[in-house]
């Protein structure tokens, strides 16, 4: 009998087929600091991003014979390493894609409408100055006919690129490997349509896009530093929806504060689960807390494909 620990929970109907498989599903928290201890009880875990699996956890549990991670990027697991040990590695790219795309849009209506602001300043201020409130909130502009740059143009840039040509905006992309610029559109009713992204440098993008959006996964320094943040156009609104690190928080504070960036929104931050108080604090950044792929939706089919997955490999 197989044991899995879902260290970071799974959605009821993964563990359901899971346990109709034969497997035994344990979705009780264990602390990272005690997972050496503890984990060599079974035989796969499963994580998020909160749980981290290491090297050292790796050598701690030789009893562990897969790590599935329900999300997209792997980050949080030492990823060559294990498959040195014969551990099997799973993620789930597609299942959260529609979800995290979303999410870049409604972070883009806040920052261009200012709720973000607004809904901090009307609980204090509207009863007192509504007038005033109106017209610092009556220079917001619309999506549509903008330029939205993609930084990243895998399963996740895909989707947003199709949500922006569906509102009317030009899309140019950047990725560091090539890609295929077409789309299929899926427009309702079963009608689907063609369209296509115009591929560009990462110069370009930071130089010519109205708004940029990063899906890119980790690296060692940020994508955009004070040295990019300094090219960017002028106003431009910047959206992370990827990972903590891909953008220079610092720099960032000092390109909303001189107007280079006209406001940026942020679902991923350097210092997790503790963001600096210049980020959250800034009246021109839209925040939330790490949820891009947080919906109900993403989180069914994001257990539904772990679970096969891990089915598929332990029947082989």
């Amino acid at each position: 009998m197989i044991k899995l620990l879902a260290n970071d929970g799974i959605d009821p109907a993964g563990k359901a087929l899971l346990e109709a498989a034969g497997f035994v599903v344990d979705t009780v928290n264990i602390p990272q600091d005690e997972l050496p201890a503890r984990l060599n009880e079974y035989d796969a875990i499963t994580v998020r991003s909160a749980t981290k699996v290491r090297k050292a956890l790796l050598d701690a549990c030789p009893n562990i014979k897969l790590v599935g991670r329900g999300g997209v990027g792997v980050d949080n697991i030492d990823v060559d390493y294990a498959k040195e040990k014969g551990v099997a590695v799973f993620n789930t790219p597609a299942a959260s894609s529609r979800s995290v795309a979303e999410l870049v849009f409604g972070h883009l209506f806040s920052g261009v409408r200012f709720l973000q602001d607004s809904n901090r300043k009307m609980p204090v201020e509207g009863n007192t100055k509504f007038n005033d409130l109106k017209k610092a909130y009556a220079k917001g502009v619309e999506l549509g006919g903008k330029t939205l740059g993609i930084l990243g143009f895998g399963r996740i840039g895909r989707e947003v690129a199709k949500m922006a040509i569906g509102l009317g905006m030009d899309v140019i992309a950047y990725d560091l490997f090539p890609f295929n610029p077409e789309l299929d559109l899926e427009l309702g009713g079963g009608l689907k349509v063609k369209a296509s992204v115009k591929t560009a440098t990462l110069e370009e993008v930071i130089k010519n896009s109205d708004f940029i959006t990063l899906h890119t996964p980790f690296i060692d320094k940020a994508l955009l530093g004070a040295e990019e943040l300094a090219q960017l156009k002028k106003g431009v609104g910047l959206v992370n929806c990827s990972r903590g690190g891909l953008i220079d928080e610092l720099a960032l504070v000092d390109a909303l504060n001189s107007g280079q960036v006209s406001f940026a929104a942020l679902d991923v931050y350097d210092n997790e689960p503790t963001p600096r108080a210049e980020i959250i604090t800034h009246p021109k950044i839209s925040l939330t807390p790490h949820i891009g792929a947080a919906t109900n939706e993403a989180q069914e089919r994001i257990g539904v494909e772990l679970a096969n997955l891990i089915i598929g490999y332990f029947k082989k």
